[in-house]
């Protein structure tokens, strides 16, 4: 199964930058390219089982299960419902740790799915270059 990775140092500490990531509803408040993005139940952002919508480029619709999400280690990982990518039974996980010299943190972002031979280099490329490092940048930008 390929897998896509990204990480950044932010110049937070993790705990601020967790509390702010930790709400899986606020994607398109961070997320370069992301238009629109809601809970589609309308219900809390941090329950597990929920689904967020996302507008892309072009009214692209993803969809997405918050799948866990884990306050002691800082992350979640989540399920791609729907996705107008090549991709399939695609998962992702967002976590941030403290970076303990310096108090920043560090955040990493990644994802594993399943494509067609002749698509999954471009979908690893795609999800690295295109959407998690991009975020992890504009990330970078709002905890400067």
């Amino acid at each position: 199964m390929p897998r896509s990775y990204a990480s950044a140092v932010l110049n937070a500490p993790a705990d601020r930058v967790w509390d702010y990531l930790r709400d899986f509803g606020n994607l398109a408040e961070w997320m370069p390219g992301v238009e629109t993005g809601i809970i589609e139940d309308g219900g809390p952002p941090d329950r597990v089982g929920c689904v967020r919508r996302i507008i892309g480029p072009g009214s692209s619709v993803f969809r997405e299960r918050l799948a866990a999400l884990d306050d002691g280690d800082r992350s979640y990982r989540y399920e791609i419902v729907e996705s107008p990518l090549p991709i399939r039974s695609a998962r992702g996980l967002l976590r941030v740790a403290p970076v303990t010299d310096t108090g920043q943190a560090f955040v990493e972002w990644w994802g594993e799915f399943s494509a067609d031979a002749a698509d999954e280099e471009a979908m690893e490329k795609t999800l690295r270059s295109a959407i998690y490092a991009p975020g992890l940048q504009a990330l970078r930008k709002r905890f400067g």
